[in-house]
């Protein structure tokens, strides 16, 4: 399905328009990433707001997030053993986006495009006619039609946090669901809040895990 091609896409966009510094107004043209990011609702954020960077380097930021949370824990009493916040291990599944290869990549890509496309989907307003555009623009870097069929699959299917996150086959996957996500949400709609919060505890994530996450977000506005 080349599910990393276009999550690869949308890195790119997401990179691009963090360095030139484009607003959130700007990328109402921008194609797929200016539709996940919810310009077609008439979204204003402000500066704070926009955190579509993160997704230029999702796997490394989420990394990162992991690293200075473990720093900042002295006891390691915060979360025991939940999922997302388990010690790295030494499997391959346990490693960043981008140094993932193969069907693992593959897999991987196809559960943080999942998660981001729910978190679009977050404030319940997209339409017939949103959706209809979205789609076609992801169509438009070079989804295939089994793609394309699982992308329609995806927008049908109910918002459910924890359907979205059995998808996460490892901490470091969760870190990148969840980070991706926040790329895409609007945290000042209470909806996407509620649904970051949601998505945040059905993938086991701790507390200051998800902190860490948010902050590496927010460094990327």
């Amino acid at each position: 399905m080349n599910a990393k091609g276009i999550l690869d896409q949308l890195m790119k966009q997401a990179g691009g328009s963090s360095k030139e510094g484009l607003g959130i107004g700007k990328l109402a043209g921008g194609g797929a990433l200016g539709m996940l990011l919810g310009t077609k609702r008439g979204r204003k954020l402000g500066a704070t707001g926009l955190k579509y960077g993160a997704l230029a380097g999702v796997g490394v930021l989420a990394w990162k997030a992991w690293q200075h949370y473990q720093q900042n824990q002295q006891t390691g009493q915060d979360e025991g053993q939940a999922m997302g916040s388990g010690a790295p291990g030494s499997s391959e599944k346990e490693v960043p986006l981008e140094q993932l290869e193969g069907d693992a990549q593959e897999q991987r890509s196809l559960a943080i495009l999942e998660a981001m496309i729910a978190a679009a989907r977050a404030d319940g307003h997209i339409d017939a006619d949103e959706r209809a555009r979205l789609v076609d623009q992801i169509d438009a870097l070079g989804a295939d039609d089994e793609l394309h069929a699982w992308i329609e699959q995806c927008m049908d299917a109910p918002l459910d946090a924890q359907r979205i996150a059995r998808k996460a086959d490892s901490p470091q996957a969760a870190r990148e669901m969840y980070l991706a996500s926040l790329a895409i949400i609007d945290e000042q709609n209470p909806m996407e809040r509620a649904w970051l919060d949601q998505l945040a505890a059905a993938l086991g994530l701790a507390p200051g895990v998800a902190r860490e996450l948010e902050s590496q977000a927010t460094s990327m506005a």
